[in-house]
């Protein structure tokens, strides 16, 4: 089986005798490729890729970069279905919700080509005498993001539009699990007539990670991913010198109170839970009903609600939730609905379902 490469300068890119590891389809628990792992060796490479295509690009006026992004609109309104499909066929999210991911990643896309307009400087006259101020925006250089899992499109769109817009050039570092999404970006960057090199794919775990935020060739970093990750992530590229934002987890608390409409209250949980496998940042993760009669009355909802949820994998019509990616290939996967504890407010705990 050919491995899903790394894409470096334009071109794939593959070591012999590299490492491999298997890719799967969550909803089947079938190996449907292999993948390539990077490390020092592949950032080095894609840094030198990235260096290559930097003096053009950087020196490009903003409105010529901003025609290929609007090229990379067009081309990705015309084959979002393709990219839903690959995004469902490796993390296992519905159509549908994939369908969403792509439209909040053309909204970075579509805002990112008003870069004209956002890198305007400021000019001040007679700050003081004989003294005028200005300010310019400035590429910072080669910039580096390491994604997650969970959108394996719309986060890596989160960064490459405005990083490139903004005369960056950019090396992506996807999550190992669903890494074809990664690829097919750069491939439609390349539909949309950007130059080879100023976007690299190096695909990988911790060795990449750590040659990413080591190199002194890369600039600044963004990451999203565990708070523990993220915090390795931002002590170690600071160590380095660069630039460093990143994005950790968080525990989502809804709290419905006794005069709440729970019919409401209960379709929005089902949506914050379970859309996506309740796998968003943003997903519901504690229900906080405040009294007993309250908790009662959201289990009664709650329970029929998670009782039809329609599981399958992503190509079944009408199916309403899909695989946790942690199911496949150990464990079977499913919606849950448990009381776990109920504790009186006034002890000083929350009561969670």
């Amino acid at each position: 089986m050919t491995p899903i490469p790394h894409l470096i300068g334009g071109k794939p890119y593959v070591l012999e005798n590299t490492q491999t590891v298997p890719v799967f389809n969550p909803a089947t628990g079938e190996e449907t490729a292999r993948l390539a792992m990077g490390g020092s060796h592949e950032v080095d490479a894609a840094v030198k890729a990235a260096q290559e295509a930097l003096d053009d690009w950087s020196q490009m006026p903003p409105a010529r970069r901003a025609h290929v992004l609007f090229a990379l609109r067009d081309v990705m309104h015309k084959r979002r279905d393709d990219i839903a499909r690959t995004i469902s066929a490796e993390h296992g999210k519905t159509h549908d919700d994939a369908l969403g991911e792509v439209a909040r990643a053309l909204e970075v896309v579509e805002f990112a080509c008003g870069i004209p307009h956002l890198l305007k400087g400021d000019f001040s006259r007679h700050v003081a005498r004989d003294l005028d101020a200005c300010s310019e925006r400035q590429p910072l250089g080669v910039v580096a993001g390491i994604t997650p899992f969970n959108f394996p499109s719309m986060v890596p769109l989160w960064m490459i539009p405005m990083a490139l817009a903004c005369g960056n050039c950019f090396i992506l570092k996807p999550s190992e699990r669903d890494p074809s999404s990664a690829n097919l970006i750069h491939d439609l960057f390349e539909a949309a007539g950007l130059p080879e090199g100023v976007l690299n794919v190096v695909h990988g775990g911790k060795e990449a990670v750590d040659a990413i935020l080591d190199h002194p060739g890369i600039s600044a970093v963004s990451f999203v991913g565990s708070t523990p990750i993220a915090e390795y992530v931002y002590s170690r590229g600071c160590a380095a010198g660069k630039r460093v934002q990143a994005l950790g987890g968080a525990k989502n608390h809804m709290v419905i109170l006794p005069d709440a409409d729970l019919d409401q209250a209960a379709d929005a949980l089902m949506g914050a839970g379970f859309g996506s496998a309740g796998e968003r940042c943003m997903a519901i993760s504690v229900a906080v009903p405040v009294g007993e009669e309250t908790a009662n009355r959201l289990v009664e909802k709650l329970t029929p609600r998670v009782q039809s949820l329609k599981i399958g994998p992503a190509p079944i019509k009408m199916r309403k939730w899909g695989p946790d990616h942690k199911s496949t290939p150990r464990q079977g996967g499913g919606p849950d609905l448990e009381r776990r504890s109920r504790r009186r407010a006034r002890s000083g705990g929350w009561p969670r379902l």
